[in-house]
């Protein structure tokens, strides 16, 4: 398949302009690029998302246009979206064949269904019970379930958009299995990601966007990560982040004993857990899938029904935290690792996602006011860099990082002495992520206790003064900055044999 010279544009905004990809059967072509750099507007034209572009589509040498996503998949064409487009309370084979059931006497024939569901899955290395619930998966299940569902339409061009970002190590192994199986079959892939170790392990090719513009394009043997990254963002990796000296003040978060029931069941989610953490400190905490770092966080600020033991201190004195708005009076913000459905409301302006964490600032007269509403937005607009024409576009609109940085602006106008980042990089760019780390840097500079959770060990590294790790609900280890390294960090969060 061949995109060329592909050119879209919004209102105000060139997404597109004059972009070039050549897909191969049997072959994974890497698109990498910036937030913002148009990858996403490019997979949707060549999945018929959109259908009103400038250039042309030629598969097999032949010219092809699409009314649809339906045009697109009738030829072969599929796209799994990194926000996996599953119905949760429907079982995976409905999920798979939803709107194409076969029939039997006009009603839905869920035996030759579920067998064909079956037979799907089975390709793919998965035995999951297909009459299952989508919600009863893991993350990683449904990835599969995505892949079985695009394979169903016998696709011949596969479209994966950030499929590791949110899989476990385990999960992102058998994914990069299925992926080696699926082009010894020919199948073309189309392969989007932020993580630039990938294309060493999985692109065969990439292809470079930056501001709309194909500015490179490789075989993944014939050019470095540097060499990459230098195209992605017009610089060198040399001029990013490197964390500032700074001296950490008095102990601002004080954690005593914490632990978490498990509700209804024996066991427990947290055991106790104690640390502290200073301000202008930044503290990582590391731990693999299910080590409950979540949990810890949504523990500290009050998120659970189910009562927590333990004891929290800020500046010294004892708090009680039984929900989120105990815990922003205290002075702590939560950032969750779902910014979509956790953090913003998509639709809304990016001014009124940041006054909602501290709407009263906002309200005069008993309603809220926009023009205050907007100059609190356009403060944090510049000072964060969000790139948007204006503080009144929907949220939906900008990219992953962009959307990042309107949940950090809703948190900092709470002014919070103690800021908690779950996952604060997922499914961003490089300088989308430089940016966010500097970010974090200043924060601590200006005295602001900050705690880190990332599953990238060499990023916790980078932005943390001291780390501690977690396995199975217990805290395993503590290690200052002179003592960081890859092998002691992991092992300390792996199970003891």
């Amino acid at each position: 398949m061949k995109a060329r010279k592909i050119s879209k544009s919004f209102p105000g905004v060139r997404a597109l302009n004059e972009v070039d990809l050549e897909v191969c059967a049997g072959k994974v072509t890497a698109v990498v690029g910036e937030n913002g750099a148009g990858k996403t507007t490019l997979m949707n034209i060549l999945s018929g998302v959109y259908t009103e572009y400038d250039g042309e589509l030629l598969l097999d040498g032949q010219k092809v246009s699409f009314q649809d996503t339906t045009d697109a998949r009738r030829v072969g064409i599929s796209i799994i979206h990194q926000e996996l487009q599953l119905v949760p309370y429907m079982s995976i084979a409905e999920n798979i064949f939803l709107g194409r059931e076969p029939l039997k006497l006009g009603l839905i024939d869920y035996k030759t269904m579920q067998e064909k569901a079956r037979l799907l899955l089975r390709k793919l290395g998965c035995d999951a019970d297909v009459r299952k619930k989508i919600s009863s998966l893991r993350i990683g299940q449904q990835q599969i379930v995505e892949i079985a569902k695009a394979l169903s339409f016998d696709v011949r061009v596969l479209i994966m958009d950030e499929p590791t970002s949110a899989l476990s190590e385990s999960e992102i192994n058998t994914l990069f299995v299925l992926i080696h199986s699926l082009k010894a079959k020919g199948i073309a892939i189309v392969y989007i990601t932020h993580k630039m170790d990938e294309l060493t392990l999985i692109a065969d090719h990439v292809t470079v966007l930056r501001d709309g513009c194909a500015v490179g394009h490789s075989p993944v043997h014939k050019i470095t990560i540097a060499e990459v990254v230098k195209l992605m963002v017009g610089r060198d990796i040399k001029d990013f982040f490197v964390k500032k000296q700074h001296d950490k003040g008095d102990v601002r978060l004080k954690i005593e004993n914490l632990s978490l029931k498990k509700s209804g069941k024996s066991g427990a989610f947290l055991e106790t857990i104690s640390f502290k953490v200073h301000a202008s400190e930044v503290l990582g905490l590391y731990g693999l899938m299910g080590a409950g770092r979540t949990e810890l966080f949504e523990t500290i600020f009050g998120l659970h029904r189910t009562p927590a033991a333990g004891t929290v201190f800020i500046d010294g004195k004892r708090v009680r935290i039984n929900s989120p708005e105990d815990a922003v009076k205290a002075g702590m913000a939560l950032i969750p690792e779902d910014r979509k459905n956790d953090s913003l409301v998509l639709n809304m302006s990016i001014a009124r996602n940041i006054s909602l964490a501290s709407i009263g600032k906002v309200i005069r007269n008993g309603v809220v006011s926009k023009t205050l509403e907007q100059k609190q937005a356009e403060v944090y607009r510049e000072k964060l860099n969000i790139k948007s024409y204006s503080s009144n576009q929907p949220v939906i609109k900008l990219s992953g990082g962009n959307q990042q940085k309107v949940v950090v602006s809703k948190w900092l106008v709470t002014d919070p002495k103690i800021l908690l980042l779950d996952e604060p990089t997922r499914g961003i760019d490089v300088n989308a992520k430089n940016e966010i780390y500097k970010l974090i840097d200043e924060l601590a500079l200006q005295g602001m206790a900050i705690v880190v959770v990332s599953s990238e060990l060499p990023e916790i590294m980078a932005i943390s003064d001291r780390i501690i790790t977690l396995c199975g609900g217990r805290l395993t280890d503590e290690f200052t900055r002179s003592e960081f390294t890859e092998e002691k960090i992991l092992k300390a969060a792996l199970p003891s044999s």
